[in-house]
């Protein structure tokens, strides 16, 4: 029998489990899971249109911020729906081409996610650094430029894990404990080597992550050292605003991920349910939370979002 479990086969479906050993309290974890994704549904489809319907609002910053709304919506949207319905439904199949499609968009929308915050830094280092040839700089174009190569290369990074996957053998079991297809959950359901999966999958991470928080932390450095040379304190309070927004940004969305990366990989004894809860949490939070930090800490947004809300 155990070499029967062990047997490669090709199944049609894999069983995405939930959250093991929180089965019970599925229900009542789908309330914060639904209340969140709606949330930052509605917060970013509002920043989306409120963006395209000012036109005092097309400008570099906005457009980006626009970026990264399309990205939370992308990040959100390829999960919390099939982990909804594996909460409310039980419906826990999905084919492994439709995983792989998952795994792919996941994991290419975090990707981009990360380049529109490295391209939100430099911009914020623009408008503080040199302010008199920011409109120079950083028009549309380039920022529509920025945005093509990220997708790119979020594209080329993240195709090969569906693929390399795709030419795996899977065995009999294949649940995978998990509320979607991450990369190294379905790669743990093969019965071949995945030191290759595993290997690329490290390097994307650590290239992605290490090399955007390093461009990040050298655009913040050089703001910082251009803010101290300034003599007024109003001046210096002035720009250290224009920059909290994205700030607590990037700590909405590095911070879960990282924590949810490092479990993964060298937390074997953190209970499953916390590796995946955390995981999750990259998906629900930042969505919910980036719109919401931008109306608040963006006065000219923030006077515009008002505006429609007004009417009504």
């Amino acid at each position: 029998m155990a070499s029967f479990n062990l047997t490669p086969i090709d199944p049609s479906t894999f069983i995405l489990t939930g959250i093991p050993g929180l089965e019970a309290a599925h229900i009542w974890i789908s309330i914060p899971f639904s209340t969140f994704y709606i949330i930052g549904l509605l917060g970013n489809f509002m920043l989306l249109f409120v963006v395209g319907k000012e036109q005092t609002l097309h400008k570099p910053m906005y457009i980006l911020l626009c970026m990264l709304a399309l990205t939370d919506i992308g990040t959100s949207t390829s999960v919390v729906p099939k982990a909804l319905c594996i909460f409310w439904f039980n419906l826990k199949d999905i084919t492994v081409g439709g995983c792989l499609t998952q795994m792919f968009f996941l994991h290419a929308a975090s990707v981009m996610h990360s380049a529109v915050l490295v391209a939100m830094a430099f911009d914020r280092y623009v408008a503080i650094c040199n302010p008199l040839s920011y409109a120079t700089i950083l028009t549309n174009a380039r920022i529509a430029k920025l945005g093509l190569v990220g997708l790119i290369r979020a594209v080329l990074f993240v195709l090969p894990m569906p693929l390399l996957l795709s030419v795996q053998p899977f065995c009999a079991n294949h649940i995978i404990p998990h509320t979607h297809c991450d990369h190294m959950a379905v790669a743990k359901m093969s019965c071949g080597d995945i030191t290759v999966n595993r290997t690329y999958g490290l390097v994307i991470a650590l290239v992605v992550i290490g090399f955007d928080l390093m461009l990040i932390a050298l655009s913040y450095g050089l703001i910082i050292r251009a803010v101290l040379k300034i003599s007024s304190k109003t001046a210096h309070q002035k720009a250290l605003n224009t920059c909290t927004a994205h700030i607590c940004v990037i700590l909405s969305s590095y911070t879960p991920s990282l924590f949810s990366f490092l479990t993964h990989r060298f937390g074997e004894r953190i209970a499953p349910h916390i590796h995946i809860i955390l995981a999750n949490l990259y998906f629900l939070l930042s969505p919910m939370l980036n719109p919401i930090i931008y109306g608040v800490k963006t006065k000219e947004l923030h006077d515009k979002v008002g505006k429609y809300t007004c009417k009504m």
